[in-house]
């Protein structure tokens, strides 16, 4: 399984904070993003930032391994 967490306007977009996605072998993260996308297509139109097992993500053709940590994100600001 894999773990997708989704914060701030996306989590509230998509109605949950978390959620478990089958992992399937090949699968990359563009997979990922686009399934998800499918599933959440207003959050989806707000994200900008993918972490996988912490680490922030620009490369979409990386592989995603069973029990990995995925989460999509908005921009957001602090003060």
């Amino acid at each position: 399984m894999i773990r997708v967490l989704f914060f701030g306007p996306v989590a509230e977009r998509v109605g949950s904070s978390e959620i478990q996605v089958t992992f399937a072998t090949g699968m990359r993260l563009q997979d990922l993003h686009r399934q998800m996308q499918g599933m959440y297509p207003a959050a989806f139109e707000i994200v900008c930032f993918t972490a996988m097992n912490g680490e922030h993500v620009r490369d979409m053709q990386l592989p995603v391994s069973d029990n990995s940590e995925v989460v999509f994100m908005s921009k957001f600001s602090g003060g």
